[in-house]
């Protein structure tokens, strides 16, 4: 048997025993902290620093490659390398203030409320001498006092018959009935029909978002949101899909992660209000495929290799109590239509907010996450593609990159002199998506960078604009790189850059997307100037500039004064499909209406992926 070791965790002091060998990763996980690995423990990004305090442990030299001599110094390792042979203390390095700029609001339609799940206070006839019919039929009749006969055929689940004896007698046979459809779901003493919730939830790769509704009003109660755990398994769906299918019990802990996390926004949200989660009756849940697949607990193998194929794409009703999700017990959950293995139910709750099934123009909808989903049409025809655009703008494959948090340089401004601004207002830690796209535009502008993606060495660079930042361009790795931030103005005294490589993989990011959209452009047969409107979705899409977007060739530079931030658009949808039967019921009529492109079968991919790729 394996010797084992106590491992204590700082600065909380949390402390758990592990076999002589376990990675720290595998320890933070045991543990149950919440700690990033970005690319899912395959020892690639170099994200997840930590310090050893004290022990004997082993480590890698091939780790080194992502430290500094000062970080290597400090005693700081990466947790994926890092093996414990010995008591331990560990000093985690991940900040985790909870303030991350997770978007809320989104833009808003008017909506018809016709309700899933309905609540009628009925008053029931006492049985007596010479009556003697069923409880069960005296319900019904009493609830369906004035129609026709037929109309009192119901489904009736076994819970709610044992139920209704003692709940008609205890009620002074006053009570009120919860319907959904022709089911009966509940049964509830006296008048309740005032209290009828419930909870939209946009499931992202990064963060989960949930809407608190009033089902009588369609009114927004609270908001609330919080970064998806299971992040701590991997940044992207193949990293996450790739820990389902190789990790011994894999998948039921992503599902366990993301299961606990929806009950603790529903617990927050109603406690928030002042409200109690019983009178929560109805969930809806958008996302993508893969997390869509992980909420249901169904394995996301497949979606992950070619030919790429979900278990369904078709609308999903659940009881609440099979998940278990903690809501009333006999609560529903509806999750939306997927498209296909890579544009999700996200995507769908997204097309339904801005209702481009409706629209006379070609609208052009964008929403860029740990994936990039791109959909381009009108009422006559829409197509749709997925591309590859998270690494970058998420941070995860970025030297200082890092999530839209407290401490993140979000934007860049070229003057006089370099200027930025960092969430929070405190010392930078990193750069999220938004920065780097101001940096890299930035760095086009004023000339440091050319079509190609390369720095220019310092002899090279003759405008005046761009020779105010020449002392800025430093060697690192043996190749260029641009100083945002020295080691004396960041948090942890570190220099904040934008390298070589970051370039690239900011090409790599802009050339799948605008390979996308010139791909969709051909499926259409549109031109960009037959572009109405540009609908930029989500977080990223919300804080990034238009312009560097367009400076960039992420998006065509002449549809910069058409772009419309919709913001949280996926929320939006999903709030919809909650208060409307029949917009649940058309989001699947979309799912099946727009085309799904697969770039990587298209034999012209490769040719306009490499040439996207260029800075024109």
């Amino acid at each position: 048997m394996l010797k084992k070791y106590s491992v204590t965790f700082l600065p909380a002091g949390q402390s758990i025993e592990v076999p002589a060998g376990t990675t720290v990763m595998k320890a933070i996980r045991d543990g149950g902290i919440d700690y990033d690995f970005p690319c899912g423990g395959a020892r690639k990004c170099g994200k997840c620093k930590i310090r050893i305090i004290s022990g004997n442990t082993q480590s890698f030299d091939k780790e080194k490659r992502f430290l500094r001599d000062k970080e290597i110094g400090e005693g700081i390792h990466l947790a994926c390398f890092t093996e414990i042979h010995d008591n331990t203390v560990i000093e985690l390095l991940q900040v985790k203030t909870g303030q991350h700029q997770i978007l809320l609001v989104s833009e808003e339609r008017a909506v018809k409320l016709e309700p899933h799940i309905t609540k009628k206070y009925i008053e029931v006839k006492r049985p007596s001498i010479g009556d003697h019919q069923s409880d069960w039929k005296r319900f019904k009749r009493s609830l369906f006092e004035g129609e026709d006969e037929s109309a009192a055929a119901l489904d009736v689940q076994i819970p709610i018959l044992h139920q209704l004896p003692e709940a008609l007698r205890a009620a002074q046979y006053r009570l009120t009935a919860v319907t959904y459809g022709r089911e009966i779901i509940g049964i509830e003493k006296g008048d309740t029909t005032g209290k009828m919730l419930g909870m939209a939830f946009d499931i992202g790769t990064t963060t989960i978002v949930g809407y608190l509704i009033d089902l009588n009003s369609g009114k927004e109660i609270s908001a609330v949101s919080a970064l998806n755990p299971q992040t701590k398994f991997g940044a992207d769906v193949i990293s996450r899909s790739n820990y389902a299918n190789q990790e011994e019990s894999g998948l039921e802990m992503l599902h366990r992660a993301v299961i606990g996390a929806i009950n603790k926004l529903i617990t927050e949200a109603a406690e928030k209000a002042g409200l109690s989660t019983e009178d929560i009756y109805l969930i809806t849940v958008a996302g993508n495929t893969c997390m869509h697949h992980l909420f249901l607990g169904l394995s996301p193998r497949y979606i992950s290799v070619s030919p790429y194929i979900p278990t369904i794409s078709e609308p999903v009703v659940l009881n609440a109590a099979s998940l278990p999700i903690r809501i009333n017990r006999m609560g529903k959950i509806l999750v939306l239509p997927n498209i296909a293995g890579f544009v999700g139910a996200d995507t769908v709750a997204v097309l339904l907010a801005a209702e481009m099934d409706k629209s006379e123009q070609i609208k052009l909808m964008v929403d860029i996450g740990t994936n990039g989903e791109i959909a381009l049409g009108s009422k006559d025809r829409i197509v749709a593609c997925s591309t590859a655009a998270g690494p970058a703008f998420e941070g995860a494959q970025i030297s200082s990159g890092m999530r839209g948090a407290v401490g993140a340089i979000d934007h860049v401004y070229f003057g006089e002199e370099l200027e930025y601004s960092v969430i929070g207002g405190v010392k930078p830690r990193g750069i999220c998506g938004s920065g780097l796209l101001d940096a890299v535009a930035g760095l086009l502008q004023t000339g440091i960078l050319d079509d190609k993606g390369r720095f220019l060495s310092q002899e090279k660079i003759t405008s005046p604009q761009a020779a105010r930042y020449k002392e800025r361009i430093l060697q690192h790795e043996g190749l260029e790189a641009f100083l945002l931030a020295d080691a004396a103005a960041t948090a942890h005294g570190n220099p904040i850059l934008v390298t070589q490589k970051d370039i690239r993989e900011v090409q790599l990011a802009k050339g799948a997307m605008a390979a996308g959209m010139k791909i969709l452009m051909e499926k259409l047969g549109v031109e960009v100037e037959d572009i109405h409107e540009v609908l930029l979705a989500g977080a990223f899409g919300n804080y990034l500039n238009p312009h560097s977007a367009c400076g960039i060739g992420l998006i065509p530079k002449e549809l910069e004064h058409r772009i419309k931030m919709i913001g949280n658009a996926a929320g939006t949808g999903a709030k919809i499909a909650l208060v409307s039967a029949h917009e649940y019921k058309r989001a699947a009529e979309i799912a099946e209406f727009v085309d799904f492109v697969e770039l990587a079968s298209h034999p012209k991919f490769s040719s306009i992926f490499a040439r996207s790729m260029y800075f024109k």
